[in-house]
């Protein structure tokens, strides 16, 4: 039986969350981690199912506040498919199920990786983004799921993945849709300031204009 805190977001394996803790449901389940070293799973709340998520521990608590509240760190750990939920544990406030941990093929290959970190370079190029996010080969794509501008349904669809050669392979298949898209709104932009200007044009010859 797994603690769940369902949660409108995709956590990672190895991914750090950090998460304000205000109600007294969830007051209670991190008393539990700290008192019994229970880990929780964070389920992601998707078209009002819950299905998948991923197991996270407990690593710090940051900050107390005076009403039980408190500021927490976790690290994600493995990903699970609900097999059973319920609403309230005996005796506890807070939800749970039965789950199911799932295998993974974590190998991935080099020369994905480096075609993945090429195209987030170029996204960011894009993007202008000053002072990107530095990424070392090897990696897991899991490290820069969050990072290529995914929708949350993508960002799902690719923790249900559970090869790490998939996971590269949507990743680059993203930002090959994703690039195109940008440069056409980056010259839309161009195209909307020009606008109003005074614009120097070619003057043409006709010489080698048919009708």
């Amino acid at each position: 039986m797994l603690a769940l805190f369902p949660l409108q977001l995709v956590v990672y394996p190895g991914e750090r969350l950090p998460l304000h803790i205000f109600e007294k449901r969830y007051q209670q389940l991190i008393s539990d981690c700290e008192e019994e070293g229970i880990s929780f799973g964070v389920p992601t709340f998707i078209d009002k199912k819950l299905e998948y998520g991923t197991e996270v521990t407990l690593q710090k608590v940051e900050k107390r506040y005076p009403d039980g509240g408190s500021d927490v760190v976790c690290l994600g750990a493995r990903v699970f498919r609900i097999e059973s939920f319920y609403p309230q544990l005996p005796g506890k406030l807070y939800a749970g199920g039965e789950v199911q941990y799932l295998e993974d093929d974590e190998n991935g290959i080099e020369e994905l990786q480096e075609e993945l970190l090429k195209n987030i370079a170029i996204l960011y190029v894009e993007l202008t983004i000053e002072k990107p996010p530095l990424f070392n080969i090897p990696f897991v794509s899991y490290q820069v799921a969050h990072k290529v501008g995914l929708a949350l349904h993508q960002e799902y669809h690719l923790l249900k993945l559970r090869s790490e050669l998939e996971r590269l392979n949507y990743l680059i298949g993203h930002l090959k849709i994703t690039i195109p898209v940008v440069r056409e709104m980056n010259r839309a932009k161009e195209v909307i300031k020009m606008n109003g200007h005074f614009k120097n044009f070619d003057p043409l010859d006709f010489e080698d204009f048919k009708l």
